[in-house]
């Protein structure tokens, strides 16, 4: 008489369970976030250096589509105004509607309503603008600058318009969040401490840290799912190559 090891195949009903709930879990995930950021981020590609070394020439973006006034002080935004040209400009907001903003003062600072702005994202170490200038901005408008203030051409080339060189809030059709290209320069796009104490604060990231989450998580499951299979198999052969050695050397009665 023959003793044969067998093992039960309950734990391999459970894991193929597990491996297509995974699976089903990670579509949702995967799907669910490609859907969800395409619907709140649109990409971009900025075509100057005007935003350097924030943003460089040819970098590609992630803007959050928002409404004009959800739009802080320093926010970095997209916007078309046909007095500019009705053509994407992506600029920083600088001062809203009720600002006086100037530059410079004795520290070479920008300055809104009289309190000097630091501006460490500044691509010169200079002046914060090589050309003076005062500007009162009107209601609903907003003032934007370049961070290249040497080559940017911004708000100040467009003082002497009815609005000051300012834009409707209305003209905002999203706010960067992210630099996604190249490689070198990825990562959010962090909020200036400087407008932290004015009147309104600053913007806080929207929800891309999630979307991403949610699609990398999503892909993790699909993959862990999807190899359960095959190792299951595998070592299945293997179960099975030990059981054929048990029952070739059992002894006999």
């Amino acid at each position: 008489m023959s003793g044969a090891v067998r093992t039960g195949d309950g734990h391999g009903r459970a894991g193929r369970v597990l491996s297509g709930l995974a699976v089903a879990v990670g579509c949702v995930l995967f799907l669910g976030g490609f859907a969800w950021g395409a619907v709140l981020y649109q990409p971009y590609t900025v075509p100057t250096d005007s935003m350097a070394p924030t943003i460089g020439r040819g970098d590609r973006v992630l803007a959050e589509r928002i409404d004009g006034a959800a739009v802080r002080r320093g926010d970095v935004v997209v916007f078309e105004d046909k007095v500019w040209g009705k053509v994407p400009m992506v600029k920083r907001v600088v001062a809203v509607g009720g600002d006086k903003v100037a530059c410079c003062d004795r520290g070479g600072h920008l300055t809104v309503n009289g309190e000097p702005v630091e501006e460490p994202y500044l691509a010169d170490k200079g002046p914060a603008s090589p050309t003076a200038f005062t500007s009162t901005v009107p209601t609903g408008q907003l003032f934007l600058l370049g961070d290249h203030r040497m080559s940017s051409l911004d708000s100040r080339v467009h003082l002497s318009d009815s609005d000051h060189g300012s834009v409707p809030r209305g003209a905002v059709k999203a706010r960067v969040d992210a630099t996604a290209w190249p490689m070198k320069s990825f990562g959010m796009m962090p909020r200036p401490a400087a407008f932290e104490a004015l009147p309104g604060g600053t913007s806080q990231p929207g929800p891309l840290r999630l979307v991403v989450i949610s699609v990398v998580a999503g892909a993790v499951l699909i993959l862990g799912g999807a190899a359960y299979g095959p190792i299951a198999r595998r070592m299945g052969r293997r179960g099975r190559g030990g059981t054929a050695a048990v029952e070739g050397g059992g002894a006999r009665v």
